[in-house]
């Protein structure tokens, strides 16, 4: 079965959903099964996206129009297709400056392993570099406890932990040695950062 995703990112009528949805329809998706959402890749809630992963089953295929149409980032993008592989699903592309892309064919299959390295030695790094802030903040002195307030380099840890799709929020926090809340006060779910943790990083960089 193919499902679709759409997306545009202004909802205020400037850019319409038409040439995506009539590119799926031609695909071979179903008129009834094509999720769309109206914002910015970059915002975090996208109730389309969401519904749309939340109904693909083993042995389903998702199909967007191009590739920058799914993920926020590269590292959202690498880990959402990484995501659908170890689900069984498969992910197609229409168009892109000639990135199609079908992982039901051998080509995209071989496209579909790339994304899995990539998504593999990101957690690799994400484990080297927490290791290394803990082991750096045992070098201080810093041997536990919880601190009074996030400060930047527990952020930066926070979040490079938190980019892998499957670390657990409450685990990461007590291996930086803060509170969930004061966790998911600076960073969502997938490592990107809420507004006092915007906040955080700009006056960091600033006193830098």
């Amino acid at each position: 079965m193919l499902i679709g995703y759409v997306r545009v990112s202004k909802a205020d009528g400037s850019q319409v959903l038409d040439l995506q949805k009539d590119a799926l329809l031609e695909a071979g998706v179903s008129k009834d099964r094509v999720y769309e959402d109206l914002a910015s890749g970059r915002f975090d809630d996208r109730p389309g996206l969401n519904s749309c992963l939340k109904a693909l089953q083993p042995g389903n295929t998702l199909v967007v129009w191009k590739l920058d149409r799914l993920g926020r980032s590269l590292r959202h993008l690498v880990n959402i297709v990484e995501q659908l592989r170890e689900r069984g699903v498969g992910f197609k592309i229409l168009t892109g400056q000639g990135m199609q892309m079908d992982t039901t064919t051998p080509q995209g299959k071989l496209l579909f392993g790339m994304f899995a390295t990539l998504a593999e030695f990101e957690r690799e790094l994400i484990a080297e570099r927490t290791k290394a802030g803990l082991a750096a903040a045992r070098a201080r002195g810093r041997l536990g406890g919880r601190p009074r307030k996030m400060d930047i380099n527990t952020l930066n840890m926070a979040r490079a932990a938190m980019s892998d799709h499957k670390s657990i929020g409450k685990d990461v926090a007590k291996r930086l040695g803060i509170t969930t809340t004061t966790l998911y006060a600076y960073v969502n779910g997938d490592g990107s950062l809420k507004e006092a943790g915007q906040r955080l990083m700009d006056n960091a960089k600033i006193k830098s």
